[in-house]
Formats: structure tokens, sequence, C-alpha cells
């Protein structure tokens, strides 16, 4: 490849809609020269169709939160409407950036949509995906806006007792600016979405992306609630009991019920369903496998992240082409490798000791 048609390749990367009048007048060359690089390019396989759609290596992208977490860990048994001695953590998070994290340490590529604010925390996020290899080229950042803030007390068990979300920014995630973005979503092999980012946007993103395999992070009950009318237009969801009950309206008592319930997500278009159980392990269905593979007595460290690293290994999986009940056991082994580690991400993070998680547990 010559200089001039890697000036041309970048230019097309900052803006895949860029005309070759505005290819010619910021390289200072004739618009029909810059139309020859172009026709090279083509030929040589870096762009391919019309609209400078650029081959890429195979990527996942992100569509969902990113924000700083803030931790408090009580020293001995949580006192509600007290003072308790412990500790504060402040790490990175958001389900979004979790997840993307989870899955670059797994080796996969990873392109992360989100919106930041301008200002400590957001350059903080920024420089980390850098060094993670995580790329953020394509988020919103706002100048005069603050980055989301999640702030949670886990109680003695260091399970979630409650939280505070302040994550006004992800309102700015409109349908207007994730059009600037289709060629990123349409391009990927996997776009995961999470429930952060406002309905409608959510709704324009699985309406209008061909051939795209959209994954589901439901985040929470309140706001699984945004994807019940369109559930059908995801391929592989991973709400947890309740969060099924209310996007399905069918109430889980029973394994008859959970069959029930995951037929319906089949019917209504979905075509792998896993339904997490807590400690009672995870439901799987896909049209053709249907089990529940129980959850192994381990010691929970922090459980705050093993829902974003079960989601990882499910995408994961998928690139790998795993089969149904594979993938349940390798995502249940990173969600576990998870909360064995004080920190939200455990850094010990990979594909490796996923494998090796899996062995210790005989989920192989």
């Amino acid at each position: 490849m010559t200089n001039r048609e890697e000036e041309i390749l970048k230019l097309i990367r900052e803006n895949p809609m860029i005309s070759q009048k505005d290819l010619s007048d910021a390289l200072g060359i004739t618009r029909s020269s810059a139309a020859v690089h172009i026709t090279n390019l083509m030929k040589k396989g870096y762009i391919r169709g019309k609209g400078y759609i650029l081959s890429e290596d195979p990527y996942v992208c992100i569509i969902g939160g990113a924000n700083i977490d803030i931790q408090g860990f009580p020293n001995q048994k949580l006192l509600m409407k007290d003072s308790n001695p412990g500790v504060v953590k402040v790490s990175l998070g958001g389900v979004g950036r979790n997840i993307g994290e989870n899955l670059t340490k797994l080796g996969a590529e990873t392109k992360l949509i989100t919106a930041l604010g301008d200002d400590l925390h957001g350059n903080k996020i920024l420089e980390e995906a850098r060094v993670l290899g995580m790329d953020m080229q394509h988020s919103l950042i706002l100048e005069g806006q603050s980055t989301s803030t999640y702030l949670c007390i886990l109680d003695e068990e260091r399970d979630m007792h409650a939280a505070i979300a302040y994550m006004d920014v992800f309102e700015k995630m409109t349908v207007e600016f994730i059009q600037k973005k289709k060629h990123v979503i349409e391009n990927s092999n996997i776009c995961i979405i999470d429930t952060n980012i406002p309905a409608e946007t959510i709704e324009y993103i699985v309406t209008n992306s061909k051939d795209t395999e959209f994954f589901l992070d439901t985040v929470s009950t309140a706001k699984s609630k945004k994807v019940k009318n369109i559930i059908g237009n995801f391929h592989t969801i991973k709400p947890n009991k309740i969060e099924a009950e209310i996007l399905s309206d069918i109430k889980i008592v029973n394994n008859d019920d959970l069959k029930r319930c995951g037929e319906y997500f089949l019917n209504q278009g979905v075509k792998r369903v896993f339904i997490t159980l807590g400690e009672e392990g995870i439901y799987y269905n896909d049209g053709i496998d249907e089990d529940i593979i129980k959850t192994p007595k381990v010691k929970v460290v922090n459980a705050t992240g093993a829902g974003d690293a079960f989601v990882a290994g499910l995408t994961y999986s998928k690139l790998k082409d795993f089969s149904i009940d594979y993938a349940a056991k390798f995502a249940m082994s990173a969600s576990i490798l998870a909360l064995s580690h004080s920190n939200t991400i455990n850094p010990n993070m990979s594909y490796e000791n996923v494998i090796k998680k899996m062995e210790e547990l005989e989920l192989c």
C-alpha cells in the first residue's frame, strides 16, 4: 500500500460516507486522482463495495454503558441506616465496557460504542481501553457532560445489597447518533446491546441493521422492559429468572415453566435462550438442545461482574462455533472466574484460564 493510499484509508475510516471531492480537498489532490487511488484500494481488497465499506478483521461491536464503579465493602455484617467501617474501591465499569474488556482479554477484537463526558473519568476509560486494545473510536464524547457513575454497596458476603446509577449521559445516544455508526454495526460478526441506552435507539438498531446477529444483556429488571416488544429481533438473550418472567409474562415456578418460557422466546424469533438461575444454575434452549446446568459450589469474592463475564463467554463461544452446551459451560466458567476475584474484571481472565476453570469444575 502506498503512503497516499494509507492517507485515504485513514480518512475513510474516520468517515465512511466521505465523498471523493472531500477526499481530494483534504489531501490536496484532484478528484480524478482520488478516484484512481480508491479503485486501486478496491482491487487490493482494502475496500469492498460502494459506500467505502472497509475490509476488517472479524470483530464484536458492543453498544452500551461505560462508567466509573464505586464499591463499598463492610468489614463485618452490613448494618442498614448506619455507618459501616470497610473499604471503598473505585474502578472502571459499565455493562457494555465490562463485556468488552472480558472479550478483549479472551482474545476477541472488540469495538465499544458508548457515551462519555469529556472529563477525568471519561479520559480514564478511554486511556484504559487504549492500553487493553479495545477500540472506542466510535464512542460519543460530550463536552460539559459527566461520565456515568455507578455506586453500589456490597454486603458481608460480597453480594450487591443496593446501588445508585447516575447514567444520564446515555440518553445522548440517540437514533441520529447511532445512524452514523451503521457501518460499524453491520460489519460486525456479533453486536451486543445492553439496555442502558434509550429504548428507541435499541429498536432502531435491531430493526434497521441487516444480517447482524444481536446479543442482548438485559442489565436489570426495570431496563429489560425496553425490549419486551422487540425481543424476537435478538439472536441470543441472557435474562435472569425475574427478567425472563417480565419479558415473557410467564411465572417461573418449576422446570416446566422454564421450558414454556424458553419456547416462548424461540417462537418470538430468538435463536438461543440462556436463563440464569443464580445458585440453581443456567437453563438453555436453542430449539434442538435444552438442559439445565447446575452451578458448582464456589466461593464468591465479588459477584458484581459475573453476568458481564457470562455474556462475554457466550459471545466468544459463538465466534468459535461452540455447541450450545459447551457455550453454557464455557460462559459459566468465565463468570465463576470473574466472581472469584475482588475486581469486577478478573485481571487473569483469558481463554486458557477459563478452560482451566472448566477442567477444575469438571464442566468439560
